[in-house]
Parts: C-alpha cells; structure tokens; sequence
C-alpha cells in the first residue's frame, strides 16, 4: 500500500470503536506500514492526521512494543502534533510507554526506552500540563510525569506545583485526577 492508498484508506477511520480496531489490526498484521501510518499522524494541520493517530494509539494498546523501531521519530515529532483529536491518542501512547516502562513484568520497553526518549516525554507531558489542552490529554500527562518521576527527582515537586496552581480553574475531572496524583506525590514524599 503506498501512502497516498493509506491516506486516502483513513479516511473511513471515524471514532468507532469498531473501525479503529479494525484499522490497528490491518497495520499490526502489516508492520511495514507503520512507518506510513506515523508519517500521514505528523502531518499535523491535516484532517487526516488525527485518524492516523486514533489507529496508532490503538496499535500501542494492543502492543505497545510494536512502538520500538519507531521510539525516536515518535519523540522528535510527537510536540509537533496540536490538534486537539490529535493530541489525545500522542499523550495516551505516552502514558502507555511510562506504564510499560514501569511495570513490573519485564518487557522490551524497559529496554528501549532511552533516557532521551524520556525527556521528549517528559518535555511533552508537561507542555500539555501548562498549555491550554483539554482534560484528557492532561489526564494522562499527569500520570505520566508522575511515572517517571520515579527516576527523575524534580518531576515531582513541578508537577505538584502545576497541579496545585491550576486546581480551582480547571473542570471538575481534572480536579479528581489531580487529587489522586498529588496523594500519590505525597505519599512518595513520606517514604
């Protein structure tokens, strides 16, 4: 499938469960596709560039590992995306990659994952906290930064702050997030 045939193929991909799903098993069952796929999501003032996310995002919660060959030019480009349809699915594969990354079944993200794929995360992540993104995408930032602040003693103490400056003008599911971080954050303070 060239990818001119696979833009024009995302163009059936719409917020159905259905049809995602449908769409990450086409290109789990055609690796060689992905490539395609990633460069049709980082064309970000496209229509079309959120389909292609949606598919991925469903590609990295099927398998998260599928992301490997494809770790550095996700985290060069992933501050690129900024439509809202977008952003949600780029922030979610961030939280996936930090929840693979710290689980506690050994897997191959722990391997790939490097300390500069981190950082892109990390940088990421907190743009979304501090830039006017909706609940979502900020939801999994959240969790995300809270994940890696396990290895990165500042993240914490930031994250917090943010949290904590942005709690009374933000909607009510952000405030029930952050309340739970921010538990979690002095929890690990304690220890």
């Amino acid at each position: 499938m060239t990818t001119e045939e696979l833009y024009k193929e995302l163009s059936y991909v719409n917020h159905s469960r259905e049809k995602r799903l449908y769409y990450a098993n086409l290109f789990i069952s055609s690796p060689d596709l992905t490539s395609k796929l990633l460069d049709v999501m980082f064309l970000v003032n496209d229509k079309t560039s959120p389909r292609a996310a949606w598919v991925f995002e469903f590609i990295c919660k099927k398998d998260i590992e599928r992301i490997i060959p494809f770790l550095d030019d996700f985290t060069k480009n992933m501050h690129k995306v900024h439509l809202d349809s977008a952003v949600r699915p780029v922030a979610k594969i961030c939280e996936f990659l930090a929840k693979s990354y710290y689980s506690k079944t050994e897997n191959a993200i722990q391997k790939a994952l490097t300390t500069v794929h981190k950082e892109r995360i990390i940088e990421v992540c907190f743009d979304y906290m501090i830039n006017d993104e909706k609940i979502a995408p900020k939801a999994y930032a959240m969790n995300t930064l809270w994940l890696f602040g396990r290895d990165f003693d500042w993240i914490h103490p930031e994250l917090a702050l943010i949290l904590e400056r942005d709690f009374q003008m933000q909607s009510s599911g952000f405030k029930a997030r952050a309340k739970h971080i921010l538990k979690k954050i002095n929890k690990d303070c304690r220890l």
